[in-house]
């Protein structure tokens, strides 16, 4: 039986308890451990974290390209992860994917008509010249001439690419987008085009986007919320201005201290993030970022910290935050 429960307008989607364990040859791996967050309708809120910090296999649970283990998602009351496939299927079209790769997520054998086109199709949206007429403007929406949709891939440049790969998502209008990582592989003043693109787009259709990102001058700069992500758990979560204005996580102060600020004159407190990443197959004990913290003490090794509220919406799992504020 699906799990129904009651809508809140102001969310669209609901993360609870999301967890996603991996069997490989080396053991099982826990890439995501027990995450919640909020996704408010017509907002954008970014995941960010360092590589291996779960922020992709979130986004493909979501849209369930990867199976979640446990928890529930609930998308207007509705928890896509009890739903069949087939019950799943009309959350298909609400539900797309800008992929992190301009390179490989265009199928280089199609033109671009092909390419857009195939979710029309899919879904019975527009047929004819209905449907020639719906390519050329979703290609005017993101910024791209009509006589294109002739064209193939390879004729591209990346952020050429990801703009196809945006009118492709757009293209079932969609409510609710995952964008991951769609900018990283672009030159940085392509990288803006692409991100004012995203930021036209909310504003045109209302749409609620999931960025993920590991830069957090990106998410900075585009998102409303952010949650920040370290092995697979959530270390802060909040609004934009609150979290950067005002981090209280030393994960959150280090990869803040550690991103450019466009004013030569603001300065951030330094925080030092030491050694790597240990491996998801054998987390740290107690607080998995404690072997990284400048701050960590005995009990860290001891207490796996459970978020607490440190203002509006705002919440930081570390047991001594009050005492670093």
């Amino acid at each position: 039986m699906n799990h129904l429960h009651s809508v809140n307008d102001h969310l669209l989607l609901k993360v609870e308890g999301l967890s996603k364990t991996f069997e490989t040859r080396s053991g099982l791996v826990k890439a995501v451990d027990n995450v919640s967050f909020d996704v408010p309708r017509g907002k954008i809120v970014g995941l960010v974290g360092e590589s291996g910090s779960g922020k992709t296999t979130i986004g493909r649970s979501l849209l369930r390209l990867v199976e979640p283990s446990a928890g529930h998602a609930l998308f207007e009351g509705v928890d896509l992860f009890s739903l069949s496939e087939s019950a799943l299927r009309p959350y298909r079209r609400r539900l797309q994917i800008v992929f992190q790769d301009p390179y490989s997520s265009l199928n280089p054998r199609l033109r671009i008509d092909q390419i857009i086109g195939e979710a029309l199709d899919t879904h019975g949206l527009a047929r004819g010249a209905a449907r020639a007429e719906r390519i050329a403007e979703l290609l005017t929406l993101v910024g791209l001439r009509p006589e294109f949709a002739q064209r193939y891939p390879h004729e591209f440049s990346g952020g050429q690419r990801q703009r196809i790969g945006i009118a492709r998502a757009l293209a079932v209008e969609p409510a609710f987008i995952v964008a991951d990582e769609p900018v990283s592989a672009l030159d940085v003043s392509v990288q803006a085009q692409v991100l004012n693109l995203l930021l036209d787009l909310r504003r045109t259709f209302g749409l609620t986007i999931l960025f993920i990102s590991h830069d957090l001058s990106v998410v900075e700069y585009l998102c409303d919320y952010v949650t920040v992500l370290y092995l697979g758990r959530v270390m802060e979560s909040g609004p934009s201005r609150s979290v950067f204005s005002n981090p209280r996580h030393p994960y959150t102060r280090a990869l803040l201290s550690a991103s450019p600020v466009p004013d030569p004159a603001a300065k951030r407190q330094r925080e030092v993030l030491r050694g790597d990443i240990p491996s998801p197959l054998n987390p740290p004990s107690g607080c998995v970022f404690r072997t990284r913290c400048q701050h960590a003490s005995d009990a860290c090794a001891h207490v796996a910290p459970q978020p607490e509220v440190v203002g509006a919406e705002h919440t930081v799992a570390c047991i001594r935050q009050s005492e670093l504020a």
